[in-house]
Order: structure tokens, then sequence, then C-alpha cells
């Protein structure tokens, strides 16, 4: 189901209220979706005549740290209101080369990932993945990309990973071999994927702790989850980019290395040694 962005607004209204400054830049979000997910903190205090400070005040009292991480979590509940085209619409062309667009846009996904990650919840999902006896990770489309990345360096690492890619029947196979000793992660970002969002309940209903990599704070993977890694993936064009989630993913990799270093280090110096046996690489 596509994410409504103005119930959603209207769900984070504390019960006190907001003030009337406040009040004013929620009715300019809630009433523009558009105007709200690219403008920057001058320009809503602009629109509504207010200060910035207010604008940040607002975000705060309708529970986000500040004005980028609530502009994050309504751009992203937009865009996944869009069809593929109207996605196109939504970035023209501009007057950069395409590859100077990309580029930008995965600069500007990465500063804002750091910002929309926690690093204490981070740092407790590596402690979950070090200690789980399995770990499944579930992705589909392109974000199989990093998950592949996830499960071949954490193998490579020695921990028992495997990647899932497909849905359906393989899907429950893979979740219906999970306990409460091993962990799940899932990959998922713009819609929710019903497949997905079964295989995250089952597992939380035995147990198996999750964690998530999503680009929406509240969305329905994200309230099924243990623990939540928002990350930017817009693209600049109809498709989401997966370099927020790859480099999120690397970080989990370099925690996993860390975190357990009796079994991380001698699994790389054997596969290190495998390679030099079956002649992997030319040089």
């Amino acid at each position: 189901m596509v994410p409504p962005v103005t119930p959603w607004l209207d769900g984070l209204l504390p019960v006190t209220g907001l003030s009337p400054a406040q009040a004013k830049v929620f009715d300019a979000v809630r009433s523009d979706h558009q105007f709200a997910s690219f403008a920057d903190v001058a320009a809503i205090a602009s629109r509504v005549g207010v200060d910035n400070s207010t604008v940040v005040r607002c975000a705060q009292t309708l529970g986000f740290r500040g004005w980028p991480a609530l502009q994050h979590e309504v751009r992203a509940r937009y865009l996944a209101t869009l069809s593929n085209e109207q996605t196109l619409d939504a970035h023209p062309a501009g007057e950069e080369s395409v590859l100077q667009q990309s580029v930008r846009r995965d600069i500007r996904n990465l500063e804002q990932t750091l910002e929309t990650v926690d690093e204490d919840v981070l740092d407790a999902a590596v402690k979950t993945l070090a200690e789980a006896r399995r770990i499944l990770v579930l992705a589909t489309g392109s974000l199989s990309a990093p998950a592949t990345v996830l499960a071949h360096l954490g193998a490579t690492m020695g921990y028992d990973i495997t990647h899932e890619p497909r849905g359906g029947a393989h899907l429950a196979a893979a979740v219906n071999g999970l306990g409460p000793d091993d962990a799940l992660v899932v990959l998922n970002v713009w819609r929710p994927m019903r497949d997905l969002l079964a295989a995250v309940r089952a597992a939380r209903s035995i147990g198996c702790p999750v964690i998530v990599m999503t680009d929406m704070y509240s969305g329905a993977l994200a309230a099924a989850a243990d623990h939540v890694l928002v990350l930017s993936s817009e693209g600049v064009s109809f498709f989401q980019s997966t370099t927020a989630a790859t480099s999120i993913t690397y970080a989990l990799l370099a925690g996993l290395e860390a975190a357990r270093p009796e079994l991380t280090r001698p699994a790389i110096r054997r596969i290190q040694q495998l390679w030099d046996d079956l002649g992997t690489y030319a040089d």
C-alpha cells in the first residue's frame, strides 16, 4: 500500500497541540507535500512568515530531531505516492550532466543518511548480528546488490550468512528455517513489499531479531523491526539509489569484523589461502 502523507502527518500532532507559529509550519507541510519535500528551512520559514528556529522546533515537537529528519520522512512518503513516470517528472533534467546529477544526488543521500542513521542503533544491530547463530538477508530487485555484498563478505569473514533474493516459496522456506538464535536483515525502500513485511512479522513471532534498512522512520517495516537503519535512497530518475544502503552495509561489515576477531581473522586468512590454492586471481 502506498504510504499516505496527510493522515500520517495528522497522527504526529501532539495532544497539547502546536504553538500558533508552529501550526503555520505544519499547515504549510500538510498542504503542499511536494514543496515540503524539497524546501530547506529558510524556504519553509519564508513561506509562512516565521523564523528558521520555529521550523526546527515544529519538527522537534512532532517527534523528530530537526527539519532534515522530518523532511526526509515527508519526502520519502511523497515520492512513494508517485508512479514511475511521475517520479521522472519530479526530477526534471537540469543543466548538469547525468554524471554530475547522479554523483551529487548520491553525495546528498550519504550526507542525509549520516543524519538519519542512529549510531547507537547501528551498534546494536552489529551486536545482534555478531551474536546470531545464522543470518538471513532478504532483498529483491536493485537492493539485492547491497544484500549480496553483505552476505558475501559476511561469509568471507566466517559468519553463517545467506541472501535470499526470491519471493514466494523460496522466501517462505528460508524464513521457516529461522529460530530465536538467528537474525533477519531486510532491505526495502520506496514502497513496502508484502512478502518482506510478512517475513519480518513471521520472524518476530518466533523471537528472531529483525534489522531493517529502509527510507522511512515509521513505515510498516520499521514498526515491525527491532533495529531500524533509516537511509536516503532518492535517485535522479525513476529508480531508487542503492548507494546509501551499500554504505550502511559496509559499516555493518566493518562492525562485524571488529566484533569477533577470533572468528573473522582466521576466516580471512583461510580464504586468502583458498584463493592461492585455487589460482583465483591471474596475478
